[in-house]
């Protein structure tokens, strides 16, 4: 297991705290970041800073409560890093979700994350 980048533990935290973390996370990625996700039911992708925050806004109208997001496992693979991880909510089916997030840095900022699903 490689350490895990201070960016991407800057995320998990971020992404823990829902609405009340959106201007932290937001200052993790870069202006022209692309991001992909499954979570709508198919995948999307979305271009720009603005956009992907537009999509973390739609997540955060039903907040997850006692939101706990765990690395499983991160390594540094090509220049991506790539993270398993669970989330534990009891507002999720099952009171668990996992996936594997495959981050791109440039001057340490997100510049690409891709967000794949884990099929329990």
């Amino acid at each position: 297991m490689t350490s895990v980048p201070v960016e991407v533990s800057n995320f998990f935290l971020a992404m823990q705290v829902g609405c009340a973390g959106g201007e932290a996370l937001a200052a993790l990625f870069d202006e022209i970041a692309v991001y992909e996700e499954p979570f709508s039911g198919t995948v999307r992708r979305h271009e720009g800073r603005a956009a992907i925050m537009a999509a973390m806004a739609l997540g955060w109208e039903i907040p997850m409560v006692d939101t706990r997001i765990e690395i499983r496992h991160a390594e540094t693979t090509g220049g991506e890093v790539h993270v398993a991880w669970t989330c534990h909510s009891p507002s999720l089916p099952g009171g668990k979700g996992s996936g594997l997030n495959r981050f791109t840095f440039r001057d340490g900022r997100i510049i690409s994350l891709i967000t794949t699903l884990e099929e329990e």
